[in-house]
């Protein structure tokens, strides 16, 4: 059985079971290979990846760390506002902007997250090293912007008229303390009208995720009395404390399958070296398939934290000056979901993967499409094209050679969900 061409999958979105192998790629349909106003936005691409490229470097240097992406917003709306979209920046602080379609009452999302994981006194210069571009959040997510860039002012040059709104999103607070805030006021907003979501983060085009992971971020903070590191001597000290707890949480075994992971990701504490401190704070990232072992992962950590405490006043010399407390507190919780493999959605990429030429695994990761999976509506979450790496680190980079195919992909894949207005279908 061949797969649905994606001529088919624009307009009657059939449900194509999932045992169907992949061993095929038939041509693609002669319809919609000469559709003019599809031809007309992919050619677009071909033509303008030096501007694409260059938005990317000029979004990239717009500093946009965890709650505060608002310079970056104001840039990305001018540019989606150019595109002959309806442009606003809602309450949480997601720029939107509405490609309407023939059917308003249907909505489908292609989004890319304006925030990136480095404090604002991060230095951002994008610097050249022959075709690569090297700068923090170059491709994590300067890539996802400038791909929803490309695709909205594509549709606006090609004259594109979806059956389904189109909702343009550069959404805030995908990394790190942001929680998902900015994908959750989007749900909460659209739920009702929400047929389908697509998020662009990152490079590649290797992989769909349709598999949401489960993590939960920690803090676990512990404080006392505090003092001089001559005169008092011996007595209970946080940090200390937390160095125990911390050696004892990072030897906690933890299972291959189903998949989990923990990380201690920040330490703080303390005033001066010659002090010993009032209040020591680590944060802690877990993640896992399994919410059971989720929360196994979470109770060590509260028993090594306890343990930690208890160790450190046991050792004191001097107890007379006070004791420690501590208190673990969640900062944030990613939901768990999965996209049914007959999804219609899962259907539109992979027959764009089929037009391109391009092959995709499935993946598990954690990503802005876990709200969307979390509440029931079809999400996945795609690279934008081009290759990229050393992400959330300084020397992180982003190679623009096979952009333009993640494009189309995306393109193609967004128009698979949002179908063509009818009197361009026919």
């Amino acid at each position: 059985m061949k797969r649905a061409a994606l001529w088919v999958i624009l307009f009657s979105m059939p449900v194509r079971p999932a045992s169907v192998p992949h061993t095929s790629r038939p041509a693609p349909s002669t319809q919609f290979a000469d559709h003019p106003e599809i031809r007309a936005a992919l050619a677009w691409f071909a033509r303008n990846l030096a501007w694409i490229n260059e938005q990317q470097s000029r979004l990239t240097e717009i500093p946009a760390p965890p709650f505060h992406e608002a310079q970056r917003a104001g840039a990305v709306k001018l540019l989606l506002a150019s595109s002959g979209l309806e442009v606003q920046i809602d309450k949480t602080g997601n720029v939107i902007g509405e490609l309407r379609g023939a059917n308003e009452k249907e909505i489908v999302v292609l989004s890319a997250h304006l925030d990136t994981v480095f404090p604002a006194s991060t230095e951002i210069k994008v610097r050249h090293d022959g075709d690569r571009l090297l700068a923090p959040g170059i491709s994590d997510n300067g890539t996802g912007l400038a791909a929803l860039i490309a695709i909205a002012r594509a549709c606006h040059e090609a004259h594109i008229q979806p059956r389904r709104t189109i909702l343009f999103v550069a959404d805030v607070g995908e990394e790190g303390e942001g929680n998902l805030r900015g994908m959750r006021a989007l749900i909460e907003m659209y739920k009702p009208k929400l047929k389908a979501v697509i998020v662009l983060d990152g490079s590649g085009t290797d992989h769909v995720t349709t598999k949401a992971l489960a993590s939960r971020r920690l803090e676990a903070t512990i404080t006392g009395p505090g003092g001089h590191s001559w005169s008092d001597f011996g007595m209970p000290n946080p940090i200390n404390a937390l160095v125990r707890a911390s050696v004892r949480f990072i030897n906690t075994k933890v299972p291959v399958a189903p998949r989990t992971t923990f990380n201690i990701g920040q330490i703080e504490g303390g005033t001066s070296v010659n002090s010993i401190p009032y209040e020591a704070r680590l944060k802690v990232d877990i993640r896992s398939e399994s919410e059971d072992e989720l929360a196994k992962l979470e109770s060590a950590l509260r028993e090594c934290i306890a343990a930690g405490v208890r160790d450190e006043m046991e050792s004191a010399r001097d107890r007379t000056k006070g004791k420690l407390e501590w208190k673990v507190e969640p900062l944030g919780s990613r939901p768990g979901g999965e996209l049914p493999a007959n999804s219609p959605l899962l259907a539109a990429l992979r027959s764009a993967d089929e037009y391109v030429g391009n092959q995709s695994r499935v993946e598990r990761s954690s990503t802005d499409a876990n709200v969307p999976l979390a509440n029931g509506i079809d999400a996945i979450s795609i690279g934008a094209g081009g290759t990229g790496g050393g992400a959330h680190s300084l020397q992180e980079w982003y190679e623009p050679a096979g952009r333009e195919l993640g494009l189309k992909r995306a393109f193609l894949t967004l128009l698979g969900a949002s179908g063509l207005a009818e009197e361009k279908a026919r």
